[in-house]
Parts: C-alpha cells; structure tokens; sequence
C-alpha cells in the first residue's frame, strides 16, 4: 500500500509536487548508502547515506521515491522518512572494550556502524559476537544495542558457521525443552501403527541419495506387474504421523521453515531423533511412510495413482554415484540382480517423463552447483563443479511426479482430470509465475550482441522453446554463465501460495511439495491437509495457510541466503594461502565497476576492478557487453582468456579480488581513475545480484 502526500515547496511557495511513499525493507551497503525493497515491486528506491534517518540493513521503513526513474537516471531514488520496524536481525562483529565501555567493530557488507553494547557476560576482547541493534540517539555517532550471543575466537570453522547462521537469525541448536519432547516420542512400531496402511514391506524398495546423506526422507518401490505396465511407488517419511500440531517439536520446525545446509552441516528442521532415526528410510528397517503409488506404462503414461499411509522396509541404500554406475553398464557384485535391473527400467521411464516435460514447456536450466570439500576440521581442502547425470534425474522425476499429481488429485477434487474444482479446497502449493517480458527482450539483445539468437518469446511455451535453445546452444561456452545469469533474472521466483497458477519453470499446472516433510515445514501441512480430504473433510481455513505459505517462503529465502554465504566464506578461505598465486581464466561478467572472472580449473570467481588495470582505463560499453580500453580501445569480451593474480582475500566480507597480470610500467596511483560513488553503488547493486543460485529438488 502506499500513500501520497503533499510536500511544500520552499522555493517561491510553488504548488507542492506529490510525493509517492512506500514501505520497504532495507538493504544497505558498507559505505553507509541503502537499497529499499519495496514488496510487489521489481526495482528497490536508493538512498543516498545522508538521506538513511538511522535505518539499518533489515529494517522496516517508509520511504519517498523523490525521483523516479527515467531521463538520465538510471534507477529511481529517494530518502527515509522513518523507520516502522527495527529488525531483530543480528549483527556480527568483533568486541572491543575499552574500561567499563564495549563496542561491536563491524566489517560487514550490511553494517557500516559500530555498535556500543554493554560488557557481556563472557565476553572478552577480540571475540566474535552476535549484536542485536535497539537504537539509534539523536546525535550519536553511531547505533546502540546488546549482545544475544558470544560465538567464539575469530578464524575458528565454528565461530564462522555459528557467525553466518546468526546474521540470518538462524537456530543451531534446539532448545532443551524440544529435544526432550522428541525424545519422548516412542520408536517402536505397533499394530495400532500399521492399521490402515498399505503393506509394502515385501515389495522391492530402495533409496538414492548423495554420499554424505545422513536423513533419507524419499524412497522407491517397484514391481513388474501382470498386464506389462509397471507399478512405481514413491514413499515418502511419515512426518506428521510422528509429530503432532501445536507441539513443542511442531511449533519449532514451523517457525523454522526449513532445514538449513551449510558448507560443513546441516541445521535440521526437525531434532536428531526425527531427521535422522525415526523417519530416515534407512536399509532393513521398517518404517512409516505417506505414498504416492502409479501405474506406469512402458510409454511412462502414468495411469491409476493411489495416496495414502503406508509402510515399507527399504531393501538398499544407493548413492547418486552407485546407481549412476549401474545406469552406464556397470554390474557391482554387491547389488543383487533385480534391484539393477529396477535401476534401469525405473531410469528409462525417468528419461521419458523428463522429454514429455520439455515438449510441455519446461525451462531447462541444468547449472552446475559448486562443491566444496572440507576436512574434519572444516577447512576447505578443494572446489569443484557438481554435475547432475541420470541418476539424480530419476529422483528428481519421480518426485515432481508425485508433488505435481498430489496437487492435481486436490485442486481437481480427485478427478484427475486436469481441471481445478471452481471452489477447491484450501490447499498449499508451489507456484511460480510466467517470466518477466522486459527483462526477456533485454536477455535477447544481450544473447544477440554475443552472436547468438532467440527464439520468439509470444507465449509461454514459445519462451521456454527459446530459452531452452539458446541455453543449449551457449552450453560449454564461457558466456554460458553470464547469460544463464540473466535469465534467471528474468523468472520470477518460486514461492507457496495458496492460490494456485501453476508452475511454469516445470511446466505444471498444479504443483505442490510433498516430498521432504523432514526438511520443509510445507511438505508437513501437505501431508495434513491431503490427510484430512482423503477423510472427507472439508476445506482448511485459508487465511491461516496464506499466512503459513507467506513464512514458509520467506524462510525459504533467508535459508538460501545463509547457505550461499557459507559457500562463499569457504571459497574465499580456499583461496587465502594462493594470494600472488597465478592462474588461467576467462572473462565471466563485465559491469561498470570491473571485470569478473573465473579461473581453471574450479571456476572460482573474482573481480578485477578497473582501477587496477595499469596499460589503460577502461569503460564498459553496456550495449555490446564489453569493457573498451580508453587508450589502446582494447576490448575485453566474454569468455575472453586472462591471466590472473590473485590479488586480495577479504574473509569478513567474504569477497575475492584478482588483478590483471600484464607486462608494464608501474602508473603512480594519482593518474589512475577511480571508483565514483555512483560506482561504489553499482558494486553493491551488482553483489546482491550476482549471487550465485544453488538448486535442489524443485
């Protein structure tokens, strides 16, 4: 909602003009100037440092957009009127005392004040802290707040984690009270249990997960059956069997939202006990699942789906890698016969579904996702790409095919018919909206500029046809990153709803998640509320799960936050023994600021900012993606190969810099051009936005 009012004019008592005014979230910067994001809007307001009124990164404001975008300007811009809400959001420093006084410094991307605190209890000077900020007194120099935890000394593996999850108001650890309300839950397996479940204990079930997997929520069944179809059961982890509404165990993994993975952990949703005992599928035990059960034919037409309570024993634990082996003709002595031969036909009927999806108009973007190996003390040993193969594709369609027909079976009333119900029953999806046209026109300019053309872009399925051709035909080439980049920019962003449009990256029109009620808050009241229709009961209250399906999104996103960050950290740490180190790379981003690239051979990204380029000053020619030497008009494109030195490691900031090696004369610093303040704004732009996007199953 906003609001329009009148601001006088102080010259000459001219009509006033009418100034929009909106409420947003603060995203500053560590040279004092902000971003607003404003909810439903695309662009965020800037506002320049003397024009914040004390708002900090995270907090609620209003704000006035005093100009808008258009003209000369390149983004719209305004001032902070007043702050509605500070966040109780952390923030992360070191503690410095000085006598009976005690200060938070700060070296965050976010935080460009110190905070005075009182001495905390345990606290010594030079520990990292968590502070939270309560205030900011007129003519101060800077905030006043107290510290909610002591992490640690600086450079520690769990100070850092323990320092990444706080800044995002994250747990890493469960309180007492929710342990011992997890233990009480019984581990035996009655009767009473079994009653009313399907049995699958007797029919052939196994799991596929990475390596280091400790909870194993999904698993498969399969069986030949008599008419030459195939009968493919997708078990899933009774969660909600287990945990109750409205209790202590309930009430956490809810306002939790979600499981968190750093670099070197997981943060479970659910404790110990749960995640990875009670309902982790794992090999030879019986165990209470929730199923989605379908004949399929050898055509992989999915025929005769059944919901509901089972319980199965899981006949094998397969890594990703295993089952991968299997898939390209390999025979481990270890997996008896008939379980590869389920491997196999289950990942012909995979690759079938996978190729009916695309001719529907799914978007493929297959990125590769960053690895990065740590020893038993958390230090980072090696970075390498991950790739997704056949494997994780049989997982993966199997489950979008029991999230996707879950929500179909409740939106269609049990029809199954591919026709939402007039007045559905309340139910919580995944939806994601069609991509930003704009935004597309601009990824065509760009992809032509490289010279590679797009497609038409009329209808939905034409711009997944298009998107899809051009992501195969830039795929292996060094600008494959940077236009994979702008067109995830210009998707909108998956998220839960209760009103349902649909999923277009998948190209479904009804999509739910059902499948990792251990690790997402949603997948539980999926499985309650199918529970209560296939009872018959009527439709859940649909103000409260907009209200949960809102949480559970922005949790989501904090989630995702917090794991980039530790990925970052742990690349930058890799690196910090390598600075004057050499390597090959090629160029991955060009922008107003510098050069990003990405070296051989573990892709790890830094940036050469301009100003350090001594052979000439460079300009970005934005129009044809590019950055043109002043002087020599040298141009540096895409996927150009540089040599690099890495220059500087900021692990606080958790940021990398190269510097261009080249053969000249040292230029005194002062004939050098550098970095404006609109520039400073543009790389603060430009981080948000180039982070790097880690995916899991959808």
């Amino acid at each position: 909602m906003s609001k329009r009012k009148n601001s006088p004019n102080r010259k000459n008592h001219k009509k006033a003009r009418v100034v929009p005014e909106f409420e947003g979230r603060v995203l500053m910067s560590r040279e004092g100037f902000a971003f607003v994001r404003i909810e439903g809007q695309e662009e965020d307001v800037f506002v320049k440092a003397t024009k914040t009124r004390g708002a900090l990164h995270g907090d609620l404001v209003r704000v006035a957009v005093t100009q808008e975008k258009g003209g000369m300007n390149k983004r719209r811009s305004g001032e902070i009127i007043a702050i509605v809400e500070r966040s109780d959001r952390p923030f992360v420093g070191i503690l410095h005392i000085v006598g009976k006084q005690a200060w938070v410094l700060m070296s965050s991307k976010t935080m460009p004040y110190d905070i005075s605190v009182p001495i905390p209890e345990g606290g010594e000077r030079g520990m990292k802290v968590a502070a939270v900020v309560d205030g900011w007194e007129r003519g101060a120099a800077g905030p006043y707040g107290h510290v909610v935890d002591v992490l640690g000394l600086p450079g520690e593996n769990e100070t850092e984690m323990h320092a990444i999850l706080a800044e995002f108001g994250l747990p890493y650890r469960f309180e007492k009270s929710v342990e011992n309300a997890a233990d009480k839950i019984s581990e035996e397996i009655t009767d009473k249990d079994r009653a009313h479940r399907k049995d699958f204990r007797k029919v052939l079930t196994f799991t596929i997960d990475p390596t280091d997997a400790k909870d194993f929520d999904d698993a498969l069944s399969f069986r030949k059956l008599e008419n030459g179809n195939y009968e493919v059961g997708v078990h899933i982890a009774d969660v909600t069997w287990y945990v109750k509404p409205d209790t202590a165990v309930d009430k956490e993994a809810q306002a939790r939202g979600t499981s968190v993975y750093l670099v070197d952990r997981t943060v479970p949703m659910l404790p110990e006990k749960l995640s990875n005992k009670l309902c982790s599928l794992r090999p030879n035990e019986e165990k209470l699942t929730y199923s989605a059960v379908f004949e399929i034919t050898p055509q992989a037409k999915v025929i005769n789906p059944w919901f509901g309570r089972t319980n199965i024993i899981s006949d094998y634990r397969f890594d990703y890698e295993l089952a991968q082996s299997i898939i390209e003709g390999a025979k481990p002595e270890e997996v008896p016969e008939p379980i590869q031969e389920a491997i196999l036909t289950l990942n012909t009927l995979a690759l079938k579904l996978r190729k009916k999806r695309f001719a529907a108009g799914a978007v493929n973007f297959d990125r590769p996702e960053m690895k990065v190996d740590i020893d038993e003390n958390g230090k980072p040993i090696g970075v390498h790409q991950k790739f997704s193969k056949e494997a994780n594709w049989l997982i993966e369609e199997f489950m979008l095919l029991a999230n996707r027909s879950v929500a179909e079976f409740v939106a269609t009333g049990g029809k199954m018919n591919g026709k939402a119900q007039a007045k559905a029953k309340t139910f919580v999806y995944r939806v994601h909206d069609e991509p930003n046209m704009e935004k597309l026109s601009g990824l065509r300019d760009f992809a032509g500029n490289l010279g590679h053309k797009m497609g038409p872009i009329g209808n939905g399925k034409d711009v997944a046809m298009a998107l899809n051709q051009l992501m195969t035909e830039v795929k292996d080439k060094p600008e494959m990153g940077a236009i994979q980049i702008l067109a995830l920019r210009s998707m909108a962003k998956a998220c839960y709803s209760i009103d349902n449009i649909g999923h277009y990256g998948l190209a479904f029109n009804f999509y739910t998640h059902f499948t990792s009620p251990i690790r997402r808050y949603p997948d539980m009241m999926v499985h309650r509320l199918l529970t209560k229709y296939l009872a018959g009961g009527d439709s859940a209250n649909a103000d409260y799960y907009a209200l949960q399906c809102k949480h559970a999104s922005e949790r989501e996103v904090v989630a995702a936050e917090a794991e980039r960050e530790s990925i970052k950290y742990k690349v930058v740490e890799f690196m910090q023994d390598k600075v004057g180190q050499e390597f090959d790379g090629h160029v991955s981003g060009v922008t107003e600021w510098g050069i990003y690239v990405e070296i051989e051979p573990t892709k790890i990204e830094g940036m050469i900012p301009y100003r350090t380029i001594k052979s000439d000053f460079f300009i970005f020619d934005e129009d044809h993606y590019r950055a043109v030497g002043r002087r020599t008009h040298r141009s540096i494109r895409l996927g150009d190969p540089l040599r690099i030195r890495v220059k500087n490691t900021s692990l606080e900031q958790k940021l990398l810099d190269y510097e261009l090696v080249e053969d000249v004369p040292d230029v005194p610093e002062a004939a050098q051009e550098q970095d404006s303040p609109e520039a400073d704004m543009e790389r603060a732009m430009a981080q948000r936005e180039r982070r790097p996007r880690r995916s899991r199953r959808k």
